[in-house]
């Protein structure tokens, strides 16, 4: 476990920007540390998404939220938007991957 002192003031603002991403002070303060771990450097610059991506973003969370269908191929999207089922194209593109 870390502690560090920070100033209140900075610490509350920070908290208030990391949590625009979605994260909290000691999420930000693990990926620093990994980070540093991983490049041997000062890591990469952050910064807040624009509304575009914090809608896109958003949108991620709740189709996740939703447990909606996923598939391993366009055609098994196709298929279930069409209610057909998936093209034997579709299961051999699956084969090739598997091997």
């Amino acid at each position: 476990m870390i502690h560090v002192r920070v100033d209140d003031d900075i610490r509350d603002e920070a908290s208030s920007v990391l949590g625009s991403f979605g994260l909290s002070v000691s999420d930000a303060v693990r990926m620093f540390l990994h980070r540093v771990v991983v490049s041997q450097s000062f890591p990469l610059e952050l910064k807040v998404p624009n509304e575009t991506t914090r809608a896109a973003l958003a949108e991620a969370r709740e189709i996740r939220k939703a447990s909606r269908a996923r598939f391993a191929t366009p055609d098994e999207l196709f298929a279930d938007l069409d209610g057909k089922k998936v093209s034997s194209a579709g299961k051999q593109l699956e084969k090739a991957k598997r091997r």
